[in-house]
């Protein structure tokens, strides 16, 4: 299986829930929004680099919830991949109602001992992207005046306490881009959703070669609890999601701490806690 070659979704018949893209879709929070959303109806279209992977999520997800599951094999870092779900994401044909941009990256180096190779696949993946897909479906949504978008954000990204770190630059700027575009758009009956986990079980630490093995276990949330909370703000009209209240209350922290005082947590802590949040 070549990288973006569309699979057609199988002969089943689907409740109609309408149609969502997912990114990062075979893993985590994506895996979870996969399981989701097939559950309540909805047919997928999964995007993720490993063709073989997809292949088995989406039979694993038509078995189960007897849903209709195209997948597109492509990685969102390079210029062809990304093009590829874009052009998906519009064709009036077969409208996605829902578009997850999930997939994500980050790097187990400070900014200084960084590869510029890596940091810009970073920014491919976790900006790039994410502007690209959005920009891709919007249009169609707007013109149908329905449709939503959620962006898997981070809390990571809504303070500096991660020195040498781009992942929480890129992940400030998915929030503030998703608020900003829903604004524009709520008019018109499309939402948009920055979701902002904390620190979830996913393969996403592992990947990155980060060591999690101190990390509190009570400072973990499960990726399905994060799809529920995220899910439920979306239809509550909300603009951010930040699941569980733990966390809420640490990004009321990072938005009113005076920033000195944050810059001294974060140089007394960025050993003992690790480097990012997924």
């Amino acid at each position: 299986m070549t990288e973006a070659e569309p699979v057609p979704a199988p002969a089943v018949a689907a409740r109609d829930g309408g149609t969502a893209l997912i990114t990062g879709a075979t893993s985590g929070i994506g895996a979870a929004f996969a399981r989701r959303l097939a559950a309540d109806g909805r047919r997928l279209v999964l995007v993720a680099r490993d063709g073989d992977r997809l292949a088995g999520t989406a039979a694993e997800l038509t078995a189960r919830h007897s849903t209709a599951v195209e997948v597109l094999p492509a990685d969102l870092a390079s210029e062809d991949g990304c093009a590829a779900v874009a052009d998906r994401l519009r064709d009036g044909a077969d409208p996605v109602e829902m578009l997850v941009n999930n997939a994500g990256i980050s790097l187990n180096r400070p900014f200084l001992r960084s590869a510029v190779e890596d940091e810009i696949r970073l920014l491919r993946l976790n900006v790039h992207a994410v502007l690209r897909l959005t920009h891709a479906v919007l249009p169609g949504m707007v013109e149908r005046r329905r449709g939503a978008v959620i962006n898997v954000s981070s809390v990571a990204g809504f303070g500096a306490v991660m020195p040498g770190s781009t992942y929480s630059s890129s992940k400030a700027w998915v929030t503030n881009f998703s608020e900003s575009v829903a604004q524009s758009v709520r008019p018109f009956g499309v939402r948009v959703l920055a979701l902002c986990p904390g620190y979830t079980r996913t393969e996403f630490h592992d990947r990155a070669g980060i060591n999690m093995t101190k990390t509190p276990p009570w400072l973990w949330l499960r990726a399905d609890d994060v799809v529920a909370e995220g899910l439920r703000d979306l239809q509550k009209g909300r603009l951010v999601s930040v699941p569980d209240w733990k966390y809420k209350l640490a990004v009321f922290g990072l938005r009113h701490t005076p920033r000195r005082l944050l810059q001294g947590v974060a140089r007394d802590t960025r050993g003992r806690l690790g480097r990012d949040q997924g």
